[in-house]
């Protein structure tokens, strides 16, 4: 039969651990391993009044995941906070000898201070623990779902390599760096090849606009669209005294004027993906024969702040929103409604006016071979993404959108 011992050489379909299944990179490459007729196994935490079985069935139904797919997946119930996942120990003894691959995309992407011992619990201790339950297991493969921000605040060129890093901007960055660094200590001294995957800013779907997700490239964007409701509703509904104490007013035509300066640094802008490029990538890293070591999963070109800033205008109908430099804010005194839209996107200023260039050497060679490139960022993308986050209240109706197939 053609290609038979090609078929026999390659064997069964590694059983894959996915932790994280629940989240938004975690529940795409999920269902794609499903699909791929793949034994998924993803330990997961009850949550929000759902036991783990139903956070991952109401995500296989957002995705259109088909029934027969389903019976490939197994669902723990687990939490990566806990020693052994919290799991039992025949549960745990049963794990080790079927898992043959663990993709670790679980994290908390909080970046505020406050929240500093979370995030190393989970982005720290969690693999810890997730590595401790597999010692001695017959698992010889980890993918590692970092960021291309454990680069931290280095200026310029970021190696598509391990590098010593002291520098952050926020724990989230801090606490994958340190991981990486766990990653490949313990990989090497227990024999798994360790593939650590490091994507830049990860947006929704570039052909749908779906998205799990609404942090990131939403935030700010969610944020004008926020004051522009706001100011909408106060010049039609209550004479609209609190705008024009903002200078904002509405036009004939219903553009609002919302006059707000954005300061663009001198950074080389935001660089972003999208979610069905991310999946395309990593899928064919994991598929070439050698692909140990460090990849990044960028654009190979940043989008501005004046590009978004310009997208944002012209999507929401609005007039006023400029983009400037550090020197030009700071020649006249910032409004309130600039203060409070400054304080809105404080946490992600480093990314807005980033100055960090990710090599992309090691992971272009693989994808140009693959034939997996990344659509560019534009307006049309940009509109495709933005109408589905606002038809979706920016996650608030998130489960009453229509499925659709993966």
């Amino acid at each position: 039969m053609p290609g038979g011992k090609a078929l026999m050489e390659r064997g069964p379909k590694p059983t894959i651990l996915v932790t994280g299944g629940t989240g938004f990179l975690g529940s795409h490459l999920v269902t794609r391993l499903l699909a791929e007729g793949h034994r998924v196994v993803v330990p997961a935490r009850s949550r929000h009044g759902l036991s783990a079985d139903q956070r991952m069935a109401r995500l296989l139904d957002w995705f259109g995941t088909p029934h027969q797919q389903r019976s490939l997946l197994e669902v723990v119930e687990a939490n990566l906070e806990y020693p052994s996942l919290g799991i039992a120990p025949q549960q745990a003894a049963d794990l080790r000898l079927k898992v043959d691959e663990i993709i670790h995309c679980a994290s908390d992407t909080s970046f505020s201070s406050r929240k500093e011992e979370q995030v190393k619990r989970v982005n720290i201790q969690g693999l810890e623990h997730l590595l401790d339950l597999l010692s001695g297991s017959r698992c010889r493969r980890l993918y590692l779902i970092s960021t291309a921000y454990v680069a931290g605040k280095r200026i310029g060129d970021c190696p598509e390599a391990f590098q010593e890093t002291t520098a952050f901007h926020n724990v989230y960055e801090q606490s994958k760096f340190i991981a990486e660094q766990i990653a490949a200590s313990r990989c090497a001294a227990s024999g798994i090849r360790l593939t650590v995957i490091r994507p830049s800013i990860v947006y929704g779907d570039a052909q749908t606009g779906r998205t799990l997700a609404f942090n990131a490239l939403y935030y700010p964007v969610r944020t004008i669209h926020y004051f522009s409701k706001l100011y909408h509703e106060d010049i039609l509904e209550h004479g609209g005294d609190r705008a024009r104490a903002l200078g904002i007013h509405r036009a004939p035509d219903g553009t609002l004027h919302l006059p707000i300066r954005i300061d663009g640094g001198s950074g080389c802008g935001v660089n972003l993906i999208p979610v069905d490029y991310f999946l395309r990538a990593f899928l064919a890293i994991r598929d070439a024969p050698s692909a140990d070591g460090v990849f990044h999963i960028v654009n190979p070109q940043n989008t501005s702040i004046a590009e978004l800033v310009d997208f944002t205008r012209r999507f929401f109908h609005l007039t006023g929103l400029e983009v400037t430099t550090g020197e030009d804010v700071a020649s006249l005194p910032r409004h309130g409604l600039e203060l409070l839209f400054d304080r809105h996107i404080q946490a992600y200023s480093a990314y807005i006016r980033d100055a960090r260039i990710f090599d992309r050497s090691r992971s272009d060679a693989l994808l140009r071979q693959a034939g997996v490139t990344c659509p560019a960022f534009t307006y049309a993308v940009f509109t495709t993404c933005m109408r589905f986050a606002v038809d979706v209240d920016w996650g608030r109706l998130l489960w009453e959108s229509s499925p659709a197939g993966p």
